[in-house]
């Protein structure tokens, strides 16, 4: 689950994170009002106005403007950023609408640095990352310039160590801003990290983090990602999430207890188990296809689940064809043949439909395929569906 950078903002500041001052506004007005407040309150003469969409490289796509000309330039830049289409790297090519704005006091930056935090699943541990290379993708310095990205790994009972807070601080060269600010980074990253763990976070990104010419040290963005798997304990995130935003098919597939994510391509695929799901994905790739989703039923899914499933898939109107991929162990293959008819028939299904079964009750449910009269290509293997689905998806 993914939170705007405001959101982001007021969260690190509850840990400890120095933030510039802000207001959310949702209206050309709020942003014009949020920027008179601003000049009046703090002591630089400019404000930034900055749209806010679960996408990085917001500047990049013109999402992020600074007002020199006071609250009037302010509003002038918000009438022309809200309700823009935003394309950025990470939005594709249709972008994303922009639809709230963050009004923020400009600050006199010096340098820009990055820091962040993921779960390196190679070390099987949380790493804090740290760059001179502020508001750059980091990525890209990741694969042009791998040097410049400082790296620690945090035990799993302490937490971030203070020495290697310290260690980065030195690394990215602050002593020489003094030692107060190796003492701002230091209390910085180590109440990032705590928020970290606390928050449940599987992302937390500051880019750029910003030394003024006063030696401090500012978070100027903020990026959080939530871990869905723990939201069982995290009844304040449904409050937190922008539904305009997020996409709906998915939302409901969580509600429905299933395992959803939209892609761009024309074959759907249901399958049972994350593994096998990502291996059928790989295998239509292989042969010249392109998976419009992934979906992993789960290993105990019922007649109804599949058909809830169906649906999904067919919400896409890039959905050419259909690939069904099942390994019964826990569940069992004619269940899955009999969810497979009644959603086929439920949904007057119009596209290709290949489904490979294998695995308990396997004889049992090709035969409930084969009898029910349906429209149904069976295959005897992966690589078989796989083919056949991208054969069916190209016709």
């Amino acid at each position: 689950m993914k939170i705007h950078e405001y959101q982001g903002k007021v969260i690190l500041s509850r840990y400890g994170v120095p933030i510039p001052k802000g207001y959310l506004a949702m209206t050309v007005g709020e942003a014009e009002t949020a920027a008179e407040r601003l000049l009046a309150e703090t002591d630089s003469p400019v404000v930034v106005v900055k749209a806010q969409i679960h996408a990085g490289g917001r500047g990049k796509g013109g999402g992020v403007k600074v007002a020199r000309g006071g609250s009037k330039d302010a509003r002038e830049i918000a009438e022309k950023m809200l309700g823009m289409q935003l394309v950025t790297h990470q939005t594709g090519p249709e972008g994303q609408k922009v639809r709230r704005l963050y009004i923020e006091q400009g600050l006199d930056i010096e340098r820009e640095l990055y820091l962040g935090m993921v779960v390196d699943r190679d070390k099987r541990r949380v790493a804090m990352m740290a760059s001179t290379e502020g508001g750059m993708d980091i990525e890209k310095v990741a694969a042009d310039t791998p040097e410049k990205i400082l790296t620690v790994h945090l035990d799993p009972l302490i937490g971030l160590a203070p020495f290697q807070a310290r260690q980065l601080a030195y690394g990215l060269g602050l002593a020489k801003h003094g030692k107060e600010t190796v003492g701002e980074f230091t209390r910085l990253a180590l109440a990032l990290s705590k928020a970290f763990r606390r928050e449940d976070c599987s992302l937390c990104e500051i880019n750029p983090l910003v030394v003024t010419k006063r030696g401090r040290v500012i978070a100027l963005d903020a990026k959080l990602n939530y871990d869905d798997n723990a939201d069982f304990r995290h009844c304040e995130w449904e409050g937190l999430r922008d539904i305009d935003e997020e996409d709906p098919v998915e939302l409901e597939a969580k509600r429905a207890g299933l395992s959803y994510v939209s892609l761009d391509g024309n074959i759907g695929c249901l399958v049972n188990g994350a593994g096998l799901a990502m291996a059928t994905m790989d295998i239509i790739q292989h042969y010249g296809g392109s998976p419009a989703n992934f979906l992993d039923v789960g290993g105990s899914a019922t007649e109804d689940a599949v058909a809830k499933a169906f649906e999904m898939i067919l919400s896409s109107h890039k959905v050419k064809a259909i690939f069904v991929n099942i390994f019964g162990g826990i569940m069992k293959c004619d269940v899955i043949a009999s969810g497979v008819i009644s959603a086929t028939k439920k949904t007057g299904l119009k596209v290709p439909l290949v489904v490979r079964l294998e695995g308990t009750n396997v004889e049992l449910g090709r035969k409930l395929l084969a009898d029910s009269g349906l429209a149904i290509e069976s295959a005897t293997s992966m690589k078989e569906g796989a083919q056949k689905a991208v054969a069916a998806a190209s016709r």
